[in-house]
């Protein structure tokens, strides 16, 4: 075991610079200033931060020295949440990230709905792995609500001779916010997730294997894995995660991605 101590990734201390209303259930704030600096970014178009929520009854100023918290005052460490950056503004220092709402539930969501420009938000990262590749025969993009900033990012990169399918599972037809798809790409919009997976196992499919990117609620993504097996669809191919589980909450669901429940093979 190395006795190096562990590197604390960095944060980014970020301004609120706008917030807009896209739609009943979606909220997009735009955050940037002197801190972008700190955003560690990449060419990916599921790239994702994790956004540090301080308890104002502490007192916290970011960036937050997590280690120092957590050895010594656990009760005050700042929730993280994950979310996928929508776009990166290196020109301009700025992040815009679009939240998904629910009311009163969460800790993101309420956070969003109160947010106000001058606000400060902390974000570490970005992570992420996935962009259309050019190599590819054809695509499919499948997810919802959580996956719709990824998959708009997917579609923007996608080139215009591009082929393949995307199923999203939105309910809310005001929330199927989405750049236009290439001539050659099908969309299919679903109110349910079983819908969704009706539409995959009906899908045709075409010669070679597709560029894959799949992600959305635990239950849901292991059966489209299932549905890809059937179609001996490599996993090199795949860019497959659950997003979220449904009754948990992140922290229970990020613990569990390491037992044999939360894994996707």
């Amino acid at each position: 075991m190395s006795d190096q101590p562990r590197r604390t990734p960095s944060q980014a201390v970020l301004t609120v610079q706008e917030v807009e209303r896209l739609s009943p259930d979606l909220i997009r704030i735009t955050a940037g200033g002197d801190g972008y600096a700190e955003f560690a970014d990449n060419d990916s178009t599921d790239k994702y931060v994790k956004i540090l929520f301080a308890d104002p009854r502490h007192g916290l100023t970011p960036p937050y020295d997590l280690a120092r918290l957590r050895e010594e005052s656990p009760e005050k460490l700042p929730t993280r949440r994950t979310y996928t950056v929508r776009r990166s503004d290196p020109a301009n220092r700025r992040l815009v990230i679009d939240f998904v709402v629910h009311g009163d539930e969460g800790v993101a969501g309420p956070w969003a709905l109160q947010a106000q420009p001058g606000d400060t938000i902390v974000v570490s990262g970005a992570g992420g792995g996935y962009a259309p590749s050019p190599s590819a025969p054809w695509h499919l993009l499948v997810g919802d609500h959580t996956a719709l900033p990824a998959i708009s990012s997917a579609v923007e990169a996608l080139p215009a001779d591009a082929v393949g399918h995307v199923i999203l599972s939105i309910a809310n037809p005001d929330d199927r916010l989405l750049p236009a798809v290439p001539a050659g790409v099908t969309l299919r919009w679903t109110e349910t997730d079983a819908e969704l997976l009706e539409a995959l196992s009906t899908l045709p499919w075409a010669e070679g294997h597709p560029g894959v990117f799949a992600h959305g609620e635990r239950g849901t993504i292991k059966q489209v894995r299932a549905l890809l097996k059937q179609h001996e669809v490599p996993r090199e191919s795949l860019s497959i995660s659950a997003y979220w589980a449904l009754g948990r909450a992140e922290d229970q669901f990020q613990a569990e991605k390491r037992e044999p429940i939360g894994q996707i093979e």
